[in-house]
């Protein structure tokens, strides 16, 4: 299984955004896949999470300003953000587990990740 994002770049605040999350080599029909972010001094925080029937988790402090959205036939994940913060500054990774978890923005259920993708929202 591989894991590659992209998509990640420097933006001013209030700008957009868009990353892409392409898996290969992942059989199962039903998974859920999801956006982690981390940057120095603060530990890994799930973003936004998606589950192949399409059920969206987004955690409180990006809800309203992003949105995942997913291509099962392409396996390729997205992630549209907007309104972007200084805050939202971080390396963003993508990945995926079969099956389904109880807490799909908690990093330790996934399986598979991918190297990530740096984003930088500054002035």
């Amino acid at each position: 299984v591989t894991v590659a994002e992209s998509g990640g770049g420097s933006v001013q605040p209030g700008g957009s955004l868009r990353l892409s999350c392409v898996m290969s080599g992942f059989p199962y029909l039903r998974y859920y896949m999801g956006w982690f972010r981390q940057s120095p001094g603060k530990g890994r925080e799930g973003v936004a999470a998606i589950t192949s029937d399409q059920t969206a988790y987004y955690s409180a402090s990006v809800e309203g300003r992003f949105i995942v959205s997913l291509d099962n036939a392409q396996k390729i994940l997205s992630l549209q953000m907007d309104r972007l913060e200084p805050d939202d500054t971080g390396m963003y990774f993508c990945a995926a587990s079969p099956e389904s978890t109880r807490n799909y923005l908690l990093g330790n259920f996934y399986a598979f990740w991918g190297q990530g993708t740096q984003v930088t929202v500054s002035s």
